[in-house]
């Protein structure tokens, strides 16, 4: 199936530049997907607010627990030329920090070749740009960023001056490159790497939501709303934006309903926010991101498929998160030839779900709307296909019924003016 088939045309004024002024505020869109239900692809507008009423008593709502980095920061290089009102290098380089190489799969086997030492080093992957500036062996400088007000009053720097001061804060060197603009850094030691992140580091929004961040501080509004209210692990580079709804309050009356309510960490990274590259979905990669299934969820997963309770994931990375971990259990149950246990762990997945994808635990899916041609519309457009008996072409007839009800219902929020991406609205598929 070629990735063009997941186009559609969204006018830019629906791409939402801020979130709603109140959270849980949003619209929600709900697609009836089940095919026994007499309507399969059955759409009706309806608010967010309304989420803990539509869900029935003994549903189990996964969340997903991990917190946004503020993870985008601004460097400059040490070997590049100096301003002559300037004490600092010009240039700036912008580094997204996707993951720290020391938890990644692939650095636990290259452990083996690496030194004790070493292996404790502060290594990260990043996404840089300009990447062509930016080699193996540069040194790059991470400078505090001060409001041009604080340091008038301070110092009576004059206007327009560059607002760093000082050494900087943080120093890395870039050990690997890869494509697309992907280093590996190595930062010197410092007594506080995640409190220098908190001083100099910006909330690492999207291309389509635009502000100046080079230029000035986070708002308030960005480093509180860029958040889940139930977010508590730190790691992630982006937002997994269909928590970004809930309120303490809608929590509250989903387990006053009798929704039970339980929580996994997958940290959002490249596997879930990088473009895709290629013409057919048969030649999409992801990169592989780090979850944690914790103990409590395991088993309250365990006893609602043995119930036969539904289970709905808020976010298409909780659910790739839950389906990476089915997959699993299944190939240890065929192998045991026994019935298949989840059971508490943590790892790393590279899933990607894709029209035809056969859903094991996730029945219920709560998502934003997503990019044309995103590896996130076309989980979607697999989830919008509803379960179907195997037989002959069954896969086929997934994928087409799928794509054109995930297209069908995203031409409806246009024509509707929903909000659309990650401070947007949502969207419920039962």
């Amino acid at each position: 199936m070629p990735v063009s088939d997941f186009y559609f045309d969204l006018p830019e004024e629906l791409i939402a530049q801020h979130p709603p002024a109140q959270r849980g505020s949003s619209r929600m869109l709900v697609l009836e997907r089940a095919l026994d239900r007499g309507h399969p692809g059955a759409l009706r507008d309806e608010m967010f607010a309304n989420f803990p009423q539509i869900l029935r008593p003994g549903d189990l709502l996964v969340l997903n627990d991990s917190r946004v980095l503020p993870a985008r920061l601004y460097a400059t290089r040490s070997g590049a030329r100096r301003l002559g009102s300037s004490p600092q290098p010009s240039g700036a380089i912008e580094v997204l920090l996707t993951e720290p190489v020391e938890d990644s799969m692939e650095a636990r086997l290259e452990e083996r070749a690496l030194s004790a030492a070493r292996a404790r080093e502060n290594l990260w992957r990043a996404l840089v740009r300009p990447a062509r500036k930016v080699r193996i062996g540069e040194r790059l400088l991470f400078f505090e960023n001060r409001p041009e007000a604080e340091r008038q009053a301070e110092s009576g720097v004059a206007a327009g001056r560059q607002g760093r001061c000082g050494e900087p804060l943080l120093t890395a060197e870039v050990v690997a490159a890869g494509e697309f603009g992907e280093r590996t850094l190595r930062f010197a030691p410092v007594e506080d790497f995640h409190g220098a992140l908190e001083r100099i580091g910006h909330m690492p929004l999207p291309p389509y939501i635009h502000r100046e961040q080079a230029r000035q501080p986070d708002t308030a509004e960005d480093r509180e709303r860029y958040q889940t209210v139930y977010s508590r692990q730190p790691g992630s580079a982006a937002a997994p934006t269909a928590g970004l709804h809930f309120t303490p309050e809608v929590l509250a009356a989903l387990r006053a309903r009798g929704v039970e309510v339980q929580t996994l960490t997958l940290h959002v990274g490249l596997g879930t926010f990088q473009p895709v590259r290629v013409e057919r979905l048969d030649e999409i990669r992801l990169h592989a991101e780090r979850y944690t299934l914790p103990a409590a969820t395991a088993e309250a997963l365990n006893r609602a498929l043995g119930e036969g309770r539904r289970i709905v994931a808020a976010g298409t990375t909780t659910t790739r998160a839950l389906e990476h971990i089915a997959a699993q259990a299944h190939g240890g149950a065929r192998a045991a030839a026994g019935a298949p246990r989840l059971e508490p762990h943590s790892g790393s997945t590279s899933i990607f779900i894709a029209p035809g994808h056969r859903f094991r635990i996730v029945s219920g899916l709560l998502t934003n709307f997503h990019l044309p041609e995103s590896t996130l519309l076309m989980l979607v457009a697999a989830f919008a296909a509803g379960a179907e008996t195997a037989g002959a072409g069954w896969m086929e007839n997934a994928a087409s019924r799928g794509r054109q009800k995930a297209l069908d219902a995203y031409a409806h929020a246009v024509r509707e003016r929903y909000r659309f991406y990650s401070y947007g609205d949502c969207m419920l598929l039962l």
